[in-house]
Protein backbone atom coordinates (compact mmCIF):
# COMPACT_ATOMS: atom_id res chain seq x y z
CA UNK A 1 0.00 0.00 0.00
CA UNK A 2 1.07 3.59 -0.61
CA UNK A 3 2.68 5.48 2.29
CA UNK A 4 1.09 8.74 1.12
CA UNK A 5 -1.88 10.16 3.02
CA UNK A 6 -5.17 8.53 2.14
CA UNK A 7 -8.08 10.28 0.45
CA UNK A 8 -10.33 7.20 0.75
CA UNK A 9 -10.21 4.51 3.43
CA UNK A 10 -12.14 1.29 2.88
CA UNK A 11 -12.96 -0.96 5.83
CA UNK A 12 -14.47 -4.45 5.58
CA UNK A 13 -16.50 -3.36 2.56
CA UNK A 14 -19.06 -5.72 1.07
CA UNK A 15 -21.27 -4.77 -1.88
CA UNK A 16 -23.98 -7.10 -3.12
CA UNK A 17 -26.80 -7.49 -5.61
CA UNK A 18 -29.64 -9.64 -4.26
CA UNK A 19 -27.23 -11.06 -1.64
CA UNK A 20 -24.73 -12.10 -4.31
CA UNK A 21 -21.42 -10.39 -3.44
CA UNK A 22 -19.85 -8.05 -5.98
CA UNK A 23 -17.14 -6.90 -3.54
CA UNK A 24 -16.36 -8.97 -0.48
CA UNK A 25 -14.69 -7.78 2.78
CA UNK A 26 -12.41 -5.26 1.07
CA UNK A 27 -9.88 -3.29 3.14
CA UNK A 28 -7.42 -0.69 1.93
CA UNK A 29 -6.74 2.91 0.97
CA UNK A 30 -6.51 5.11 -2.09
CA UNK A 31 -3.71 7.66 -1.67
CA UNK A 32 -4.35 11.35 -2.20
CA UNK A 33 -2.92 13.01 -5.29
CA UNK A 34 -2.23 9.75 -7.14
CA UNK A 35 -3.40 8.07 -10.32
CA UNK A 36 -4.90 4.76 -9.19
CA UNK A 37 -6.28 1.96 -11.35
CA UNK A 38 -8.79 -0.72 -10.44
CA UNK A 39 -8.48 -3.81 -12.59
CA UNK A 40 -9.41 -7.48 -12.57
CA UNK A 41 -11.42 -10.08 -14.50
CA UNK A 42 -14.97 -9.51 -15.70
CA UNK A 43 -17.42 -9.64 -12.82
CA UNK A 44 -14.69 -8.80 -10.31
CA UNK A 45 -16.59 -5.89 -8.75
CA UNK A 46 -14.59 -3.04 -10.28
CA UNK A 47 -17.48 -0.87 -11.43
CA UNK A 48 -19.47 -1.75 -8.31
CA UNK A 49 -16.66 -0.42 -6.13
CA UNK A 50 -16.48 2.81 -8.12
CA UNK A 51 -20.27 3.24 -7.87
CA UNK A 52 -20.16 2.70 -4.12
CA UNK A 53 -17.45 5.36 -3.77
CA UNK A 54 -19.64 7.70 -5.85
CA UNK A 55 -22.62 6.97 -3.61
CA UNK A 56 -24.65 5.29 -6.35
CA UNK A 57 -24.52 1.73 -5.00
CA UNK A 58 -25.51 1.10 -1.35
CA UNK A 59 -23.10 -0.59 1.03
CA UNK A 60 -24.08 -4.01 2.39
CA UNK A 61 -21.40 -4.12 5.08
CA UNK A 62 -18.39 -2.07 6.12
CA UNK A 63 -17.51 1.54 5.43
CA UNK A 64 -16.06 4.00 2.91
CA UNK A 65 -14.42 6.97 4.62
CA UNK A 66 -13.38 10.15 2.80
CA UNK A 67 -10.40 12.07 4.15
CA UNK A 68 -10.37 15.82 3.52
CA UNK A 69 -13.04 15.60 0.82
CA UNK A 70 -16.75 14.90 0.46
CA UNK A 71 -18.78 13.68 -2.49
CA UNK A 72 -19.31 17.35 -3.41
CA UNK A 73 -15.59 17.39 -4.29
CA UNK A 74 -16.01 14.42 -6.62
CA UNK A 75 -16.61 13.96 -10.36
CA UNK A 76 -17.84 10.60 -11.64
CA UNK A 77 -17.74 9.46 -15.27
CA UNK A 78 -19.80 6.27 -15.81
CA UNK A 79 -19.33 3.70 -18.52
CA UNK A 80 -20.54 4.85 -21.92
CA UNK A 81 -23.01 1.93 -21.95
CA UNK A 82 -24.79 3.49 -18.95
CA UNK A 83 -25.49 6.76 -20.77
CA UNK A 84 -28.68 7.74 -22.58
CA UNK A 85 -27.41 9.11 -25.88
CA UNK A 86 -30.76 9.84 -27.52
CA UNK A 87 -31.55 12.63 -25.06
CA UNK A 88 -31.90 15.91 -27.05
CA UNK A 89 -28.85 17.71 -25.67
CA UNK A 90 -25.77 19.08 -27.40
CA UNK A 91 -22.10 19.07 -26.40
CA UNK A 92 -22.16 22.55 -24.87
CA UNK A 93 -25.23 21.72 -22.78
CA UNK A 94 -23.63 18.46 -21.68
CA UNK A 95 -20.48 20.21 -20.55
CA UNK A 96 -22.27 23.07 -18.78
CA UNK A 97 -24.30 20.49 -16.85
CA UNK A 98 -21.07 19.98 -14.92
CA UNK A 99 -21.88 23.23 -13.10
CA UNK A 100 -25.05 21.73 -11.60
CA UNK A 101 -23.88 22.05 -8.00
CA UNK A 102 -23.43 25.81 -8.32
CA UNK A 103 -26.49 26.63 -10.46
CA UNK A 104 -28.88 23.91 -9.15
CA UNK A 105 -31.68 22.41 -11.25
CA UNK A 106 -33.05 25.47 -13.04
CA UNK A 107 -30.23 27.96 -12.54
CA UNK A 108 -28.78 29.99 -15.37
CA UNK A 109 -25.25 29.41 -16.59
CA UNK A 110 -23.16 32.54 -16.24
CA UNK A 111 -21.08 34.07 -19.02
CA UNK A 112 -17.92 33.01 -17.18
CA UNK A 113 -19.17 29.42 -16.84
CA UNK A 114 -20.07 29.26 -20.51
CA UNK A 115 -16.60 30.49 -21.40
CA UNK A 116 -15.05 27.82 -19.16
CA UNK A 117 -17.18 25.18 -20.88
CA UNK A 118 -16.12 26.36 -24.33
CA UNK A 119 -12.47 26.30 -23.24
CA UNK A 120 -12.91 22.77 -21.88
CA UNK A 121 -14.47 21.65 -25.16
CA UNK A 122 -11.48 23.07 -27.02
CA UNK A 123 -9.11 21.36 -24.57
CA UNK A 124 -10.53 17.93 -25.47
CA UNK A 125 -10.32 18.62 -29.21
CA UNK A 126 -13.99 19.34 -29.97
CA UNK A 127 -13.77 23.05 -30.83
CA UNK A 128 -16.48 23.98 -33.33
CA UNK A 129 -18.71 21.05 -32.40
CA UNK A 130 -20.46 22.72 -29.45
CA UNK A 131 -23.93 22.47 -31.04
CA UNK A 132 -23.63 18.81 -32.09
CA UNK A 133 -26.12 16.58 -30.28
CA UNK A 134 -24.93 13.48 -28.43
CA UNK A 135 -26.67 11.06 -30.79
CA UNK A 136 -24.53 12.32 -33.68
CA UNK A 137 -21.19 11.76 -31.96
CA UNK A 138 -18.75 8.91 -32.38
CA UNK A 139 -17.72 6.97 -29.29
CA UNK A 140 -14.50 8.95 -29.11
CA UNK A 141 -16.22 12.32 -29.49
CA UNK A 142 -18.72 11.44 -26.79
CA UNK A 143 -15.98 10.45 -24.37
CA UNK A 144 -14.10 13.68 -25.09
CA UNK A 145 -17.29 15.65 -24.33
CA UNK A 146 -17.70 13.80 -21.04
CA UNK A 147 -14.09 14.56 -20.12
CA UNK A 148 -14.81 18.24 -20.82
CA UNK A 149 -17.72 18.00 -18.39
CA UNK A 150 -15.36 16.59 -15.75
CA UNK A 151 -12.91 19.44 -16.43
CA UNK A 152 -15.47 22.13 -15.60
CA UNK A 153 -16.45 20.33 -12.40
CA UNK A 154 -12.98 21.18 -11.08
CA UNK A 155 -13.14 18.17 -8.74
CA UNK A 156 -10.42 17.11 -6.32
CA UNK A 157 -11.41 13.43 -6.65
CA UNK A 158 -12.18 12.02 -10.11
CA UNK A 159 -13.71 8.58 -10.75
CA UNK A 160 -13.55 7.16 -14.28
CA UNK A 161 -15.24 3.87 -15.22
CA UNK A 162 -13.59 2.31 -18.28
CA UNK A 163 -13.03 5.68 -19.98
CA UNK A 164 -11.18 4.21 -22.97
CA UNK A 165 -13.64 1.46 -23.87
CA UNK A 166 -14.63 1.54 -27.56
CA UNK A 167 -12.56 4.64 -28.35
CA UNK A 168 -9.67 4.84 -30.82
CA UNK A 169 -5.98 5.11 -29.98
CA UNK A 170 -5.84 8.82 -30.83
CA UNK A 171 -8.67 9.60 -28.41
CA UNK A 172 -7.13 7.40 -25.71
CA UNK A 173 -3.83 9.25 -26.01
CA UNK A 174 -5.58 12.63 -25.79
CA UNK A 175 -7.57 11.60 -22.72
CA UNK A 176 -4.50 10.16 -20.99
CA UNK A 177 -2.83 13.54 -21.42
CA UNK A 178 -5.78 15.18 -19.66
CA UNK A 179 -5.51 12.66 -16.81
CA UNK A 180 -1.76 13.38 -16.55
CA UNK A 181 -2.57 17.09 -16.30
CA UNK A 182 -5.03 16.39 -13.48
CA UNK A 183 -2.25 14.53 -11.69
CA UNK A 184 0.12 17.51 -12.05
CA UNK A 185 -2.63 19.69 -10.58
CA UNK A 186 -2.72 17.45 -7.49
CA UNK A 187 -6.08 15.83 -8.13
CA UNK A 188 -6.77 12.21 -7.16
CA UNK A 189 -7.93 9.97 -10.01
CA UNK A 190 -9.33 6.44 -9.65
CA UNK A 191 -9.91 4.66 -12.94
CA UNK A 192 -11.34 1.26 -13.84
CA UNK A 193 -9.17 -0.22 -16.61
CA UNK A 194 -8.47 -3.51 -18.36
CA UNK A 195 -5.21 -2.74 -20.20
CA UNK A 196 -2.37 -3.85 -17.91
CA UNK A 197 0.38 -2.20 -19.96
CA UNK A 198 -1.57 1.05 -19.96
CA UNK A 199 -1.88 0.84 -16.18
CA UNK A 200 1.84 0.19 -15.70
CA UNK A 201 2.75 3.14 -17.90
CA UNK A 202 0.27 5.75 -16.67
CA UNK A 203 -1.09 4.74 -13.23
CA UNK A 204 1.36 4.40 -10.35
CA UNK A 205 -1.01 2.56 -8.00
CA UNK A 206 -3.33 -0.35 -8.69
CA UNK A 207 -5.94 -2.50 -6.98
CA UNK A 208 -6.26 -5.96 -8.52
CA UNK A 209 -9.77 -7.01 -7.58
CA UNK A 210 -11.56 -10.33 -7.85
CA UNK A 211 -14.39 -9.50 -5.47
CA UNK A 212 -11.64 -9.44 -2.83
CA UNK A 213 -8.31 -7.66 -3.10
CA UNK A 214 -5.76 -9.96 -4.73
CA UNK A 215 -3.06 -7.28 -4.55
CA UNK A 216 -3.02 -3.53 -3.87
CA UNK A 217 -0.01 -1.27 -4.22
CA UNK A 218 2.41 -0.17 -6.93
CA UNK A 219 1.15 -1.21 -10.35
CA UNK A 220 4.23 -3.04 -11.56
CA UNK A 221 4.27 -5.17 -8.42
CA UNK A 222 0.52 -5.77 -8.38
CA UNK A 223 0.33 -6.83 -12.03
CA UNK A 224 2.81 -9.68 -11.81
CA UNK A 225 1.76 -12.88 -13.55
CA UNK A 226 1.19 -14.83 -10.33
CA UNK A 227 -1.23 -12.19 -9.06
CA UNK A 228 -3.13 -12.19 -12.36
CA UNK A 229 -3.44 -15.98 -12.21
CA UNK A 230 -4.65 -15.76 -8.62
CA UNK A 231 -7.26 -13.18 -9.60
CA UNK A 232 -8.63 -15.41 -12.32
CA UNK A 233 -8.67 -18.45 -10.06
CA UNK A 234 -10.25 -16.57 -7.15
CA UNK A 235 -13.00 -15.09 -9.33
CA UNK A 236 -13.87 -18.32 -11.12
CA UNK A 237 -13.36 -20.96 -8.42
CA UNK A 238 -13.16 -19.58 -4.89
CA UNK A 239 -16.17 -17.28 -5.20
CA UNK A 240 -18.52 -18.73 -7.86
CA UNK A 241 -21.37 -16.67 -9.30
CA UNK A 242 -23.91 -18.44 -7.10
CA UNK A 243 -22.21 -17.53 -3.80
CA UNK A 244 -24.17 -15.51 -1.28
CA UNK A 245 -22.99 -12.82 1.10
CA UNK A 246 -21.48 -14.52 4.12
CA UNK A 247 -22.44 -13.70 7.68
CA UNK A 248 -18.86 -13.61 8.98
Amino acid sequence: MSKMSAIIKISNLTLAYNRIPAVHHLNGEFAAGTLSAITGPNGAGKSSLLKAIAGILPISEGNIEFVGVTRKDMAYLPQAADLQRDFPINILQTVTSGFWQSVKAFGKISKEQKEKAINAIAAVGLHGLEKRTLDTLSAGQLQRALFARVIVQDARLILLDEPFAAVDATTTTALLKIIAKWHVEGRSVICVLHDFEQIKEHFADCLLLAREAIAWGKSREVLKSENLLNARFFREVIIPDQAEVCNQ
